[in-house]
């Protein structure tokens, strides 16, 4: 029931953000129509316009710094450059990329390591292709200076999505049996008004919230505490990336092109993101951005590039899932990610 719960989430990234947006959804770009050839011209001088191939990615949530990599390519040309025509679908409540992507109506989603995982266990054969932040944004929040350990938020609310992989892990690594688990609904006020309460966060996201509210927290990073996965992977079916490895590479090299680009041109790309979702205002975006550096572009990114997964955190993640009983049993986990589509560093 767990893994079934988590999965249902997948649609959010759970920070309770940007409302929906009043722009449409999606966004996209096509080539601009082919002059036709001078009617002197001969069938070999006259070069016929080179046919695009028309595909969708959904994303987790309405467009954030969270997901600029993705816009800055299809902003600046770079998956109509790879011979894509991209549509991208933003994510929102209720909204799951799994399911979406499974069902064929996008080629390629976004989604959490450990969602990769439990689909693969329900059925749903996801591949990750390559993992935007070395280190997942999601962290648990507290009032500045109220704890040092997170063993010490038992006998305290705690307000955290029901079935989240990270907290089953957490809880018991950390033995948070005596916790007032309450849920979280995406409104901090209860939070505010409680010193001892802790939160569910993104870390690009709330403290911006918090800091502009005046109240001074500090968070705890997932990944720092142990649970140490992937974040906004990017990822296709076993299917199409057998039938189409070429439009597969495409698409992460473009992808991994516009987070290059998106490193030292935030501003701009925070403007394109923000005609789709005007609800987030261009401060908040500047904050995550920021926030999300290090999660990009440090760790195995520094050498390898922005994108690279390992085995070992794979591996990792797996044995953690297992553990608390989400995965039934550990698969061999070259099936569940692939760096072949990355470009050379």
């Amino acid at each position: 029931m767990a893994a079934l719960l988590a999965l249902a989430g997948c649609g959010s990234n759970g920070n309770g953000g940007a409302s929906s947006p009043s722009a449409s959804p999606e966004a996209s770009t096509s080539p601009p129509a082919s002059p036709s050839a001078s009617p002197s011209a001969s069938p070999s001088q006259a070069s016929p316009p080179a046919k695009l191939t028309k595909v969708k990615q959904v994303t987790n949530w309405f467009a954030e710094p969270e997901h600029g990599g993705q816009y800055a390519a299809l902003a600046k040309g770079f998956y109509e450059e790879a011979g894509l025509d991209m549509t991208i679908q933003s994510g929102g409540p209720g909204i799951s990329s799994t399911q979406i992507v499974a069902s064929g109506q996008a080629e390629f989603g976004m989604g959490q390591a450990d969602e990769i995982l439990l689909a693969r266990q329900n059925g749903i054969p996801l591949v990750a292709v390559a993992a935007t932040f070395q280190k997942n944004p999601q962290g648990i929040m507290f009032h500045k200076g109220k704890y040092k350990d997170l063993s010490e938020l038992n006998g305290h609310k705690v307000y955290v999505a029901s079935g989240a992989s990270y907290w089953e892990y957490l809880k018991k690594a950390y033995k948070l049996d005596k916790v007032e688990e309450l849920k979280y609904t995406g409104s901090l006020a209860n939070f505010v008004a409680d010193p001892e309460a802790a939160t569910q966060i993104y870390v690009t996201s709330e403290p911006f919230t918090m800091e502009q509210e005046g109240v001074d927290v500090d968070y705890f990073l997932n990944y720092d505490l142990g649970y140490k996965q992937y974040g906004n992977v990017l990822y296709t079916t076993e299917d199409y990336l057998k039938s189409h490895p070429d439009v597969v590479k495409a698409y992460v090299e473009a992808s991994v092109k516009g987070w290059n680009y998106y490193k030292d041109n935030v501003e701009e790309i925070n403007k394109v993101m923000q005609e789709k979702n005007p609800d987030l205002k261009l401060e908040a975006m500047a904050f995550g951005a920021k926030a999300q550096e290090p999660l990009v572009y440090g760790g195995d990114a520094e050498t390898h590039g922005v994108g690279y997964m390992s085995k070992e955190i794979w591996e990792g993640l797996q044995k953690q899932l297992v553990d608390i009983g989400l995965l039934k049993k550990a698969e061999p986990i070259e099936a569940a990610f692939t760096n072949e589509f990355l470009p050379a560093k």
